[in-house]
């Protein structure tokens, strides 16, 4: 086939015509979305923004939850580790308030009635997994300035030990020695009470102990927790511990949240002393159907008021201690 040079040349020539006419159109086109571009972009941040709602915000499931109160040694609950949040509370009275006015009012009753007491605590505790033995105290305790002694009275591992701490004495040590065994040899120590040789086998310092360390301690909680809904507060009056009439107060959440230090747990107070004399807290069952587990529990027994305690009785040169100084 032969193709003239003519008619090649006229095709040729009306192809790039056309291919002008293209560019001019798209650079037409180009200035003009140029030029209304920003127009419409604010046109429609303008319908974003009328309509625009902050998303709520959510926190990751393995994100760190402050809790209230003194953060235990050893093992805290478990059962809620990776759970969701709670719900918020309603606007309803909270399940709490009752128990929360009761605390209170025990509080002030401790502050301005007692000036110290002695009693029999006993306490068991659950510390990396394992639930300790029933561990048996005498104590002393002054309300001002707070002041302790103890001797313990069982198990036979721990028994004969004596501890002493005084608010700003001792250069706010505690001081203590063994009861028997190679331990004894050493003598007297003073240590700081949060260190690691004074909080083996304990989940709390010593600072903490006593009816209005723990009623203060469950008011934190308590206050925190009325933040939040699934929460079940029974009352079961005459309950009794060791012969004493109680009023138990079971607060239980039957949900796991991360929200919360527990499960379920229970107070006694002493209808007559207006004091708690009895704590246990519960961690969610490990499995459905299954048990609550026991994390903590302290009872304090024969508990006596007001028994004019002198400094002497926190001196670890008290003839009737064996602290073994002069």
């Amino acid at each position: 086939m032969i193709i003239s040079v003519q008619t090649l040349t006229a095709e040729t020539l009306w192809f790039a015509f056309s291919r002008a006419f293209q560019r001019v159109v798209l650079a037409v086109a180009m200035l003009a979305a140029t030029v209304l571009a920003p127009c419409r972009c604010v046109e429609a941040l303008a319908d974003v923004q009328e309509n625009l709602v902050p998303a709520p915000q959510q926190t990751p499931a393995n994100a760190a939850v402050a809790l209230p109160g003194l953060i235990p040694n050893g093992d805290v609950a478990q059962g809620n580790v990776g759970a969701p949040d709670a719900v918020a509370a309603s606007n309803q009275l909270h399940p709490l308030q009752p128990a929360i006015e009761i605390a209170q009012k025990g509080l002030t009753s401790i502050r301005n009635n007692i000036q110290d007491y002695s009693c029999t605590v006993v306490k068991r505790e659950r510390i990396d997994g394992k639930l300790s033995e029933h561990e048996y105290m005498f104590a002393k305790i002054r309300q001002q300035p707070f002041s302790v002694y103890l001797y313990f009275l069982g198990p036979a591992n721990v028994k004969g030990q004596e501890v002493i701490y005084v608010n700003g004495g001792n250069d706010g040590n505690m001081l203590a020695h063994a009861g028997g065994g190679v331990r004894a040899m050493v003598g007297m120590v003073s240590l700081k009470p949060q260190s690691m040789l004074a909080m083996a086998g304990n989940r709390y310092p010593i600072t903490e102990l006593g009816v209005e360390n723990l009623t203060k301690r469950l008011l934190e909680v308590a206050e925190h927790d009325k933040q939040f809904g699934e929460c079940d507060v029974n009352f079961f009056p005459n309950a009794k511990v060791n012969g004493r009439i109680c009023t138990c107060i079971q607060v239980t959440h039957p949900v796991a949240r991360r929200n919360f230090r527990f499960h379920l747990a229970r107070v006694f107070i002493d209808d007559e002393l207006s004091v708690p004399i009895r704590y246990e807290a519960y961690d969610w069952a490990k499995e459905l159907g299954g048990q609550p587990l026991l994390m903590e529990e302290y009872t304090y027994m024969n508990v006596q008021i007001n028994n004019k305690f002198t400094d002497a009785d926190f001196d670890p040169r008290n003839p009737g201690y064996k602290f073994g100084v002069k």
